[in-house]
């Protein structure tokens, strides 16, 4: 079933594999896609599914140095290269909005642009800057509900540029401890007025964005990434957490979501997301689901036989191994990825990793 052809709505997928979202900090440091990424991506094509790394929608969410945005016409132009290079080979590709919120430092953003989040509270831990080093997180500014509507026209002004700049689609990153999350985890949004407090008011600002995001593209065009049980950035399970996931799938399924990519962190140490809650949410939410975390060949056959989602995701497997595809298809032995040159500048362990021998 892995290697079959995959159809639902407007999405036509050469098999069932999604490379998944990675950050490779390989933009300028303006923060433009280049060359390089466009040769990353389009060696990686034969995915069924492409989904890029993290790309901010607001030069706010530049948290990190080196990773790209969507919020100008320039970034939309470069990223033309990549979405080119990936269709040229048939593949289809969805760009991922990732706010870092307050998972930032103010060296790597930006000149005018700033730390923002839910509240004050500082993220716990440190972040690599290219100037400074290692550095503890910068302090946010807790957003106003006009700095909530300013972000959430960020989102749709970005899907309508990622649309121009020749993406199939995007995908919210509403998972790892970045903005949107940090307004879905009571550990980190501590407020008290319409965004927070509640299961609903907690969902609220993840609803804003995916609504302006369906509005600007359609909703074939958006997808959501969510991790519930991840404890990421200062992030952790919590009493609600299975009830309010619930509540969000149901009204992102109304708003008609091409998919919910689950992400289980167990594999890295995380706690498992529940089997039983799995086939919750994947009854309680009307398009595709999409499962990520620690998946083989094997695995992945077993849950698409078992019906518990449509599609699956393969992180490190597609850094290290461009044509992961043939690879798992002929049973053959995969590249290890190399930590070492995860998130730094160039083209070693980034673009250089071998293809298989023929």
């Amino acid at each position: 079933m892995l290697f079959d052809n995959f159809s639902f709505r407007s999405l036509q997928l050469a098999n069932h594999m999604v490379m998944a979202p990675l950050t490779r900090s390989r933009a300028t440091l303006q923060h433009t896609p280049n060359a390089l990424m466009a040769t990353y991506y389009g060696q990686r094509a034969t995915a069924g599914l492409i989904i890029t790394e993290g790309t901010s929608p607001s030069p706010n969410g530049l948290g990190y140095p080196r990773i790209p945005g969507m919020y100008d016409k320039a970034q939309a132009q470069a990223w033309k290269a990549t979405t080119t290079a990936v269709h040229e080979q048939g593949g289809t590709i969805f760009v991922q909005f990732m706010h870092c919120g307050r998972v930032a430092h103010v060296a790597n953003l930006p000149p005018g642009a700033e730390v923002l989040g839910p509240g004050s509270a500082v993220c716990p831990g440190e972040m690599y800057t290219d100037t400074l080093g290692m550095q503890p997180h910068s302090p946010p500014r807790a957003m106003s509900e006009a700095d909530i509507a300013q972000a959430v026209e960020e989102y749709a002004t970005a899907a309508r540029l990622a649309i121009e700049a020749g993406f199939d689609g995007v995908e919210i990153h509403g998972a790892n401890g970045y903005l949107v999350e940090q307004f879905l985890n009571p550990l980190v949004n501590l407020r008290t007025d319409g965004y927070g407090v509640s299961i609903e008011g907690r969902n609220r600002f993840a609803l804003e964005i995916a609504s302006a995001t369906v509005a600007a593209i359609g909703p074939d065009r958006v997808g959501i990434r969510v991790a519930p049980f991840g404890v990421f950035n200062g992030t952790g399970a919590f009493p609600e957490v299975q009830a309010q996931t619930l509540a969000l799938a149901g009204s992102l399924s109304a708003l008609g979501l091409l998919y919910l990519h689950l992400v289980d962190h167990s594999s890295m140490g995380a706690p498992p997301v529940p089997a039983d809650f799995k086939l919750k949410l994947r009854a309680g939410f009307d398009g595709l689901l999409i499962l990520s975390g620690g998946f083989d060949h094997a695995s992945a056959e077993q849950a698409l036989l078992e019906k518990r989602g449509d599609l699956i995701a393969f992180g490190r497997p597609f850094l290290a191994n461009p044509d992961l595809v043939a690879r798992m298809r002929k049973g053959a032995p995969l590249n290890a990825p190399d930590e070492a040159t995860f998130y730094v500048p160039g083209s070693k362990g980034y673009t250089d990793y071998p293809a298989m021998a023929t």
